[in-house]
Formats: structure tokens, C-alpha cells, sequence
């Protein structure tokens, strides 16, 4: 046979052997996990919670007199969306109650998942649910983001993480890292030499989730709100202010530029959960460790 027969051949073996032997473990290949596709909120009324998360939209709404609603979407653009929930007193303190990742392959990750021994809902074939380490309500879902990518509007904002407190790393790196193949994308602390926030970035995006160590076991319904939050990017930080100012917003927080070289500002729902409006890119040299995967962009 010739050179090219031979390494034609030989490409074709290595196809077969990627088929039918995907994981040195016999697991079926694991399908991308592109980003954040949505994330639902809690909030005790679900009116004032209306009112202050469209004012993230370019028009924000108002509540119709008398509407007691326990659940919709009063964020929601090209990126995806932002979903509230009412909640008892008796809920839990942590009022992120659903993070969904979007896939090219949602019946493939399921698969993948269950031969890892992770437990998966039988929701339906485009979406599923698990339940990570900690506890925290974790969906896949099926979606083509050619068209998300293709937006119109570059100003809109969209999600880029989600914090959550954190209690066992390694519990939650053997589930995002050594499982779901997540990254350290950035980590760093309050001084110098200590780790509060760990960025887990998604495999086949830009996307992450933020580990957020050492909260104390007792911390108050407040300092909850601050650590378990959502992230906005947006193009240009003064630009974003200047315009929940025309929608209404009367917060008296001041854009900075956090440790990890993002000019950034934060704004606090009526139940005290922390929205986090972010730049995508530092405008200067991150404390702690350098930036290992790509930034987020418009």
C-alpha cells in the first residue's frame, strides 16, 4: 500500500476507536458545554421583583394593579433571560435557585452524566436537571446559539457568571472540573496570597461560575445576598449606570474596578441578592493570577 493508503487507514482506526472507546474509563464523550443560557431568582414579591429587573431592558416595565404572580420573566434578550420565583420566609437563604447551561447535545450529556453516576432528571429530551455538590439546582439545555451570537443589539447585556457559596472545593471540583471538564479561568482574594473567589469557566465558552470561599457558617441573610449572586456584562460600565438611572434605579453604589482588573458595579434586588454589572474585559493586570482562558465578549 502507499503512504497516503496507510495514513488513511490509520485516521480511520482512530475514528473507530473514538466511537466505540470514547473515555480511557468506557464513557460515551461528553458534549459541549457552550454557557449560560438563564438563571431563575427568588424573591418574596414577585412585582417589586419585576420592576427592578427589567430596568436591566432597554424598557422597563411597570406591575399591573393587583398582580400577584408567582413566576415569569421580567429580564429576558437575545442572551437569554433572568426568571423569578416567589418564595416563603421558610426558603432557603440562597435565592439563586436554578442556574441552565446551554449544550449542543442535551441527550448526549444526560448519558454522559448518568455513566459518571451523577443522578439526572427525566425532565424531557431537551432539558434536564441535577443537583451539584452543594445542593444547587443545575439545568442543561438544548440550544442553538448561532443565533444568540448573531444579535443585533451588541449593548445588551447577558449573563456571564454566577457566584455561589462554596463549602467543599474539592466536593465541587470533582463534579465541575473533573466531571463537566470546567476551568480556572481567575482566582483571587481580598489581600494578596488568599483564594475568596475561584472563577470556573465553562469548557466550550467563555462563561464561568464563582466558587465563593470561606463565608462564614453563620453569615447573615445579607452577606448571603452579596456571595450568591448573578453577573451582567455590559460593554462599558458608565454607559450601563447612565441608563438604570434613566430607568429608575436609585442605588447609591459607584462603578470601581474590582481585583480582577473589571471595572464593575453592583446593584441589590428588594430581597438583598446581589446583580453584579461587569465590563468583559480588565482594563488592567488581575490581582493574584493571570486570566487562563478567554473573556467574554459583546
Amino acid at each position: 500500500m502507499t503512504l497516503q493508503t496507510w495514513r488513511a487507514l490509520a485516521v480511520c482506526l482512530l475514528l473507530a476507536f473514538a466511537i466505540f472507546f470514547p473515555g480511557a474509563d468506557g464513557s460515551p464523550p461528553r458534549p459541549r458545554i457552550i454557557g449560560i443560557d438563564h438563571v431563575r431568582i427568588l424573591v418574596t414579591d414577585y412585582c417589586e421583583g419585576l420592576i427592578f429587573y427589567s430596568r436591566l431592558e432597554r424598557q422597563p416595565r411597570r406591575c399591573a394593579a393587583g398582580e400577584k404572580r408567582k413566576g415569569g420573566v421580567p429580564f429576558a434578550n437575545s442572551h437569554g433571560f433572568i426568571g423569578l420565583n416567589t418564595r416563603s420566609p421558610s426558603d432557603q437563604d440562597n435565592a439563586v435557585a436554578e442556574v441552565a447551561f446551554a449544550t449542543d447535545n442535551a441527550a448526549g450529556l444526560r448519558r454522559y452524566l448518568r455513566s459518571k453516576g451523577v443522578a439526572v432528571s427525566d425532565d424531557r429530551q431537551t432539558l434536564f436537571t441535577v443537583q451539584d455538590p452543594e445542593g444547587h439546582l443545575i439545568s442543561f439545555f438544548e440550544l442553538n446559539r448561532t443565533a444568540n451570537k448573531n444579535s443585533k443589539d451588541s449593548l445588551e447585556p447577558r449573563i456571564i457568571h454566577v457566584g455561589f457559596v462554596v463549602r467543599d472545593r474539592a466536593a465541587m471540583d470533582r463534579f465541575y472540573k473533573d466531571i463537566l471538564g470546567f476551568h480556572v479561568y481567575w482566582r483571587g482574594g481580598m489581600t494578596d496570597g488568599e483564594d475568596n473567589w475561584v472563577d470556573m469557566q465553562v469548557p466550550d465558552g467563555t462563561d464561568w461560575i464563582e466558587y465563593m470561599l470561606g463565608v462564614s457558617p453563620n453569615a447573615s441573610h445579607k452577606t448571603l445576598g452579596v456571595m450568591n449572586h448573578i453577573a451582567l456584562g455590559v460593554p462599558d460600565i458608565h454607559a450601563a449606570q447612565h441608563q438604570l438611572i434613566k430607568n429608575g434605579w436609585k442605588g447609591t453604589e459607584e462603578p470601581k474596578i474590582g481585583r480582577d482588573g473589571k471595572w464593575q458595579l453592583n446593584l441589590y434586588d428588594p430581597n438583598e441578592t446581589r446583580v453584579e454589572l461587569m465590563e468583559f474585559k480588565p482594563t488592567k493586570e488581575p490581582c493574584c493570577s493571570p486570566y487562563t482562558g478567554p473573556h467574554p465578549q459583546p
